[in-house]
């Protein structure tokens, strides 16, 4: 089993769809990882020394994956000097809002990426970037993985029937 480089940590285990998804994109770029389930209301502890071990046992960055005040990020942050990247999850009555307030208002010292409402494959990106800066295989994968993306696009211009721009427009 290959050393994980990035960590996912969820506030509960009803947040394992947006794992899911986070570890989807991760296994397409060929990152190792791991999830654990860590609230930082219940189990502080837990969370606080997951954080604090993660860069001794080869951890790039964390995900962390949480909903309504969403205190797990920056808990996490609190505790290490790995990225930090917080997907706020819709959950609540306000469909994650307080969840994506909460991730992007940390304290001044306790830095926190944020991505969109239920990213976990945006986070899982962010992370590959960060893992990309020292790893050449997952810099590849990442360029290849663009490219794929560059081309569905380019594809999808003929199935709109209507009038094409012509090619000379992006060049």
């Amino acid at each position: 089993m290959t050393k994980a480089k990035i960590g996912i940590v969820l506030g509960s285990a009803s947040d394992k769809a947006i794992a899911k998804k986070a570890g989807d994109m991760l296994d397409k770029l060929q990152i190792p990882y791991e999830v654990t389930v860590a609230s930082a209301h219940r189990t502080p502890e837990d969370a606080a020394a997951y954080a604090a071990n993660g860069e001794k046992r080869g951890l790039m960055a964390i995900i962390a994956v949480a909903g309504l005040s969403a205190a797990l990020p920056g808990v996490l942050a609190a505790h290490t000097s790995l990225p930090v990247i917080g997907v706020p999850v819709s959950a609540g009555t306000v469909g994650g809002l307080d969840a994506l307030y909460s991730v992007a208002q940390m304290p001044p010292g306790v830095p926190v990426a944020s991505v969109g409402i239920d990213g976990g494959a945006n986070a899982a990106l962010l992370a590959a970037r960060i893992v990309a800066l020292l790893d050449e295989k997952t810099a590849k994968n990442l360029e290849d993985l663009r490219v794929e993306q560059a081309e569905k696009v380019r594809k999808s211009r003929s199935t709109l029937e209507l009038p094409e721009v012509p090619e000379e427009a992006f060049k």
